[in-house]
């Protein structure tokens, strides 16, 4: 079978037999880059058993290939994961809907990964936020022990 060329949906090059290629993840979009570096909370859609998608705010972090995010146990955002990987990431729009940012993706729990208090650049990022919380990198990382890391597969902006 001869395998068709690579398209690029975004700037997330495609393989149309399903296969993706990430290297170039966002690099031709800068825009989005500095959103990703800048913004604090991602809004991450999964699916339950039933079909139902759920979707929940989350803090992230874009580390080489992949987007990490770090999750309480046992909530349906983790079960819904192991049950199914496919997953949405949308950054917020403009008030009148524009910059619209949406990054799918398969996420992955990843059992051995280090912890967020041992994340230098996650904890450099929401720094911040865990203090306004009354939380330290420790505490966030006792409380949200999971980490979970989404490889993106496809994304769709203005």
């Amino acid at each position: 079978m001869v395998r068709p060329a690579p398209y690029v949906i975004g700037v997330v090059a495609v393989d149309p037999i399903g296969g993706h290629y990430a290297g170039a993840m966002f690099d031709e979009r800068p825009d989005i880059q500095e959103r990703l570096e800048s913004e604090l909370v991602a809004w991450m859609s999964t699916v339950n058993a039933t079909g139902q998608p759920q979707t929940s705010p989350v803090w992230f972090l874009v580390q080489d290939e992949v987007i990490v995010i770090y999750s309480l146990r046992r909530t349906p955002r983790t079960r819904n994961i192991a049950a199914n990987p496919r997953v949405s990431l949308n950054l917020n729009s403009t008030p009148a809907g524009g910059e619209v940012v949406v990054i799918e993706g398969t996420a992955e729990i990843v059992a051995d990964g280090p912890p967020a208090s041992d994340d230098e650049a996650f904890v450099a990022k929401y720094a911040e936020q865990m203090d306004d919380l009354g939380m330290t990198p420790g505490s966030f990382a006792a409380d949200y022990p999971v980490r979970i890391h989404v490889t993106p597969t496809r994304l769709r902006a203005s």
